[in-house]
């Protein structure tokens, strides 16, 4: 968890990085916050994964619709979709205007407003509030409402910077290293390691027999 004191900087958009994999990685250590009129809610993402142009695993892979249209917006814009007609699931663009690719946030370790996160998903248990795409949207309250809506744009919805405020430095690297591995639910393209989490979290979702399948995970086990 954070440090009990702490503060946000908003992130700039010239601070991240207009390439796919980079900026999934880049994500890492960074904060997704929503402010709702009932208070903030937000959560250092532990877990994200890359879809870079031409991945045929990506909901940009055959070009734009009406659905997929934010995907092909300027890196920094929200792209939610509903997922088995069960759950939203929150994706940021990730390249130039025109081209399409994604990031999909896949966990949050929570940070504030959590009494609100234990009430959106009716459950008390910490560590499944925001562990899981399906599970951190409905946490954070994310919904289509928000599809398109560019992160900088002084919007509810934004990303920022973890400020002690002890020092006054900012500190947007991960609390441990960044490893990667393989995606997981998807059929296309499924042993591509775009998948980058923080080793160690506990918030890092899916079956922890995969984050073995990481280069850096092997070479430390052996």
């Amino acid at each position: 968890m954070p440090p009990p004191r702490f503060k946000l900087r908003r992130l700039t958009r010239n601070e991240l990085p207009c390439d796919t994999l980079e900026l999934a990685r880049f994500l890492i250590g960074k904060v997704v916050v929503h402010d709702l009129p009932e208070g903030r809610l937000s959560g250092r993402i532990v877990e994200s994964e890359a879809y870079p142009p031409g991945d045929p695993a990506g909901h940009h892979f055959r070009g734009p619709t009406p659905r997929n249209r934010s995907l092909f917006l300027r890196h920094g814009h929200v792209y939610v979709y509903f997922n088995y007609g069960m759950h939203f699931m929150l994706n940021i663009s990730s390249e130039r205007a025109g081209v399409g690719g994604g990031v999909l946030i896949r966990a949050l370790e929570p940070l504030e407003g959590i009494e609100l996160m234990q009430r959106h998903r009716k459950s008390k248990e910490l560590l499944d509030l925001t562990r899981g795409p399906g599970r951190l949207a409905a946490a954070l309250r994310i919904d289509r409402s928000l599809d398109g809506l560019d992160l900088f744009s002084r919007g509810p919805v934004w990303l920022g910077v973890l400020v002690p405020s002890k020092t006054g430095k900012h500190s947007g690297v991960a609390q441990a290293p960044v490893d990667t591995t393989i995606r997981i639910g998807i059929t296309h393209a499924a042993d591509q390691p775009f998948r980058f989490y923080e080793r160690g979290n506990p918030f890092v979702s899916g079956p922890k027999r995969l984050l073995l399948s990481s280069p850096q995970q092997k070479n430390a086990t052996r």
